[in-house]
């Protein structure tokens, strides 16, 4: 009598199990489970900035072009910036930096007015080859001495316009109403990304710099044999447009997929310049791109493209390295029902597994997988 009830609590556990487990797997086929593990994720896993890392893009000067001609006048401009900049963040007056960022943008285009004032004025000279060429070795001597001196910041002639363009970024007067409208402008942008309550205290510390894109995984086209961006890719992609149109900040491609990302959007009139194709998962992705927007310059604040799963575990990885992020998530290949069961949540709750997991083995043990330097 003992035996059989024991054998029917048995059935009944059982089957209370069984129950629950087709409840479950009912509730990761809904559009409810993926939302949920969303939400935990955005509220547990922290994006405090690591502040000693920040101090690698405090200079916050990126430029993508590495066109400036050695010596001439932007040159020289950019130079001195970055000499300011330093010293500025050295005694910590961090309060002046983006009244100096706003000075040096009006020195820039001053340099280049000037510039095409000149050419207009200056007639065309004509050139007659066989008077220019010289090939004594005094005269390529003398050649290689002024290209030295050209590079070289101490020498008479650039010492002095070093000297002037670091007055101007110092001391240049920068009128009010103007100085407003750039800060107003800076903080609409900001809230239109995304609305995140900023106040004008920490306009500077949210605006934009540069907007990175991870890599999503690459496929093959129709032919079986041609190299595309997956769906995951173009989504983000083509989110990426949209703000690009908007907001004309560079680009960072980032992973193994950047060369084929840069094709994409070339083929939709967009050059992205910076690419960072050496990542092989999330950690390299962040600290390589930190490396490059570091070596550019630096970027203390970008905005960050990538899906709603991928989101919480990518913008932790760039606070480590010093960055902040402002999250744009682009859509999934695949929408989320209504309330209904379906296999398109399916692929959304496993996702969101993924990075579940994913992120508690990168709080609690870190990312054995990813590599210190490209």
């Amino acid at each position: 009598m003992a035996k059989k009830h024991l054998m029917v609590k048995l059935v009944q556990i059982a089957s209370l199990l069984f129950v629950l487990l087709g409840c479950l797997m009912l509730f990761v086929y809904s559009p409810y489970y993926s939302k949920l593990v969303v939400k935990a994720l955005n509220t547990f896993v922290p994006v405090e900035v690591n502040e000693l890392a920040a101090e690698s893009q405090k200079m916050a000067s990126l430029s993508e072009n590495d066109t400036l001609e050695p010596g001439s006048e932007l040159w020289i401009a950019r130079q001195a910036y970055l000499k300011v900049m330093e010293t500025e963040l050295k005694k910590g007056s961090e309060s002046d930096l983006s009244t100096i960022q706003a000075r040096y943008k009006i020195l820039q285009i001053s340099i280049i007015n000037e510039q095409e004032e000149q050419e207009k004025d200056e007639p065309a000279k004509s050139s007659i080859p066989l008077l220019d060429v010289t090939s004594s070795s005094e005269s390529q001597a003398e050649s290689t001495q002024a290209v030295r001196e050209l590079l070289e910041l101490n020498n008479s002639e650039n010492k002095a316009a070093m000297e002037k363009y670091t007055e101007f970024l110092l001391k240049h007067e920068i009128v009010e109403p103007i100085k407003e409208e750039i800060n107003l402008q800076t903080l609409e942008d900001v809230q239109q990304i995304q609305d995140q309550g900023i106040t004008p205290s920490n306009v500077q510390k949210m605006k934009p710099y540069a907007i990175v894109v991870l890599g999503g995984g690459l496929t093959l086209d129709k032919d079986s044999k041609t190299i595309v961006v997956n769906n995951y890719t173009k989504l983000r992609l083509e989110k990426t447009l949209e703000i690009e149109k908007k907001y004309q900040l560079p680009i960072v491609l980032s992973g193994v997929e950047a060369p084929y990302m840069q094709a994409w959007l070339k083929e939709r009139g967009v050059d992205a310049k910076l690419l960072e194709d050496r990542s092989m998962n999330t950690c390299e992705n962040t600290r390589f791109s930190s490396l490059l927007l570091q070596k550019k310059g630096g970027a203390p604040t970008v905005i960050l493209v990538t899906d709603e799963y991928h989101m919480p575990r990518t913008r932790r990885l760039f606070a480590l390295n010093g960055i902040e992020t402002i999250p744009v998530e682009a859509p999934m290949p695949t929408q989320l029902t209504n309330w209904r069961p379906s296999a398109k949540n399916y692929d959304h709750s496993r996702r969101a597994n993924y990075e579940m997991l994913a992120s508690i083995r990168d709080v609690f043990l870190g990312s054995s997988d990813c590599r210190e330097i490209p």
